[in-house]
Parts: structure tokens; sequence; C-alpha cells
């Protein structure tokens, strides 16, 4: 499956009103599970068990399935005081699952950072998966108030990464 196949579903799974979807190709798992507005998505091989000697008691309906795949959740650490300031800044959210990088290599200067100004479509960051580097772009004209996130931190699905103050 390519990444660009992956982001559809995902926005697919997050505009719907599905809770959860699986899919399975190829020996490769993807699990997408919606949790309080974040979706969650987790990609494994797939698992098959070998029968039992014996055979264990089914389990209750009320009783919740034992997951197979570990579940990721996006969780968001925004201090107290800057709540009030984001009510009025855009968030450039992260499309997918992956590390942040600041700059196009370790040599040369961060695409942005506090106070640069940028334009629509105007790379900001990347984030790599899967051995490929995503260019991240603004989607508004504004000025970065804030970078979120480290470089070469993992980053989940839908996480801010900057707040730009709109022009």
């Amino acid at each position: 499956m390519k990444i660009q196949e992956l982001r559809e579903i995902i926005k697919l799974i997050d505009h719907s009103s599905i809770d959860e979807f699986t899919f399975e190709e190829d020996g490769t798992k993807v699990k997408l599970k919606k949790k309080q507005g974040s979706t969650s998505v987790v990609e494994a091989p797939a698992v098959t068990e070998a029968p039992q000697a014996s055979t264990p008691a089914a389990p209750s309906p009320a009783a919740p399935a034992p997951a197979a795949v570990p579940e990721v959740a996006a969780t968001e650490e925004v201090p107290a005081a800057s709540l009030a300031e984001q009510e009025n800044l855009h968030k450039i959210l992260s499309p997918m699952v992956g590390t942040f990088y600041q700059s196009p290599s370790p040599e040369e200067p961060a695409y942005v950072q506090a106070g640069t100004q940028v334009k629509a479509a105007q790379i900001v960051c990347i984030v790599e998966a899967m051995k490929l580097f995503n260019e991240i772009e603004a989607e508004v004209d504004g000025e970065i108030a804030e970078v979120l996130v480290k470089d070469g931190q993992l980053v989940e699905y839908g996480q801010p990464l900057f707040l730009v103050k709109i022009n």
C-alpha cells in the first residue's frame, strides 16, 4: 500500500461516521480507530494463530475482544497559558505518522521558526514516513507564532506542528 493511498483512507474515515476500519493486504494489516475526534493508525504484519489443543470458553458479548494489534493514541500537551491564544491561531497539522524535520538536511537552516512570515503552499517542514520525505506546506498566509514539536520528534496523524498567526 502506498502512503498516498493510506492518506486517502485516513481522510475518508476521519470525515465519515465510521469508528473503526481494518484492511489487510499482502500480509500487512492496517487498523484505523477513532477516539475522541482523533484517528489512530497501526500497521503491523498480519498474525495467524496456531490451533490450540483445548477449546477456550467463548468470550461474553459484553467483554471486549483482545486486540491483536497495539493501539497508538495521539496525545497533545498544550500549556494552559497558550490555550486562549490558540483560538485566534491556525494550526498546521501532521498529515501522517512519522518523524518531524525542520530542515531538508542537518547542515541546512530550518525552513521556518517562530516569527517567520509564510505564504500558503510554502514548505514549513518535512515528515519522514517509511523512508519517504514528505514536504508539509502552510495552508494560510501568516506568521509562525510557535513551533510545537522538536526536530527529530515522532509525530502522530493530526498532531499540531505549528501555530500560525493569520495575516
